[in-house]
């Protein structure tokens, strides 16, 4: 575990409303620097996701995602422009990210989340996040977080809404539970999706991050948040493990 270092007096200054949070305060944003939380997908909810990670100052950040840019992708992918078309995702994710905060170490990992590299790559954060779109690699990222003992946040957004919970955190079990596994080649369609809802569920996912790497109370663990931004309703379910 990282010991916190105190803040310097640029780092005050850069979070000083977010430190001006009681729950956060100067030494929670000491906290935040010294933690580790690896992204899985750098798509639609990993790209805004990463967006507001490091500008919120989490310390160091990984990124894994083995595509590359396209059109379509940029209705929902805010961390890219048209002048990113063709790159690698991670590649130019990290560009734009060191150019918000220099002091947040990113490592991109381009390549697909596997049960080669899994353990190898997972095992040095504190958290692993969903920013991915298919249900075989979220069943990997459950598999393992739970081998390792770190909790393990979900998201998924479908046409106007989205929802998010968290696993193998203080007593919550595992994806598996709330979603047993089925045939994935079922999978294989494209889904409707209004950005601005990826940017909410994204935002909902950022700030349980935070309240996870702080040990806020009152997180998803062991309930299912979902939203639908086209009725503007939201349900909080709990889930029996």
């Amino acid at each position: 575990m990282n010991t916190p270092t105190p803040l310097n007096e640029s780092e005050k200054e850069r979070f000083a409303r977010q430190i001006l949070l009681p729950e956060i305060g100067e030494e929670g944003q000491a906290r935040l620097h010294s933690k580790k939380v690896l992204v899985v997908g750098a798509g639609g909810l990993g790209s805004a996701l990463l967006y507001y990670l490091v500008a919120a100052g989490i310390g160091e950040i990984g990124i894994i995602d083995f595509d590359k840019v396209s059109l379509s992708n940029l209705q929902r992918q805010i961390l890219y422009t048209e002048e990113d078309l063709g790159l690698s995702k991670v590649l130019a994710a990290q560009k734009r990210l060191k150019s918000l905060n220099s002091d947040c170490l990113i490592h991109a990992y381009n390549e697909r989340f596997t049960d080669q590299n899994a353990k190898r790559i997972a095992q040095n954060y504190d958290l692993i996040i969903d920013g991915c779109d298919n249900l075989t690699t979220r069943y990997l990222m459950d598999k393992t977080a739970e081998e390792l003992a770190i909790p393990y946040l979900y998201g998924a957004v479908d046409s106007w809404g989205g929802q998010v919970s968290l696993f193998h955190y203080k007593g919550a079990g595992s994806y598996r539970v709330l979603f047993p596994q089925k045939d994935l080649n079922a999978e294989k369609r494209e889904v409707p999706v209004l950005g601005a809802a990826v940017g909410i569920i994204s935002s909902i996912m950022a700030t349980e991050t935070i309240k996870i790497l702080l040990d806020l109370p009152n997180t998803l663990a062991g309930k299912l948040l979902l939203f639908d931004a086209l009725t503007l309703r939201n349900d909080l379910l709990s889930i029996q493990f």
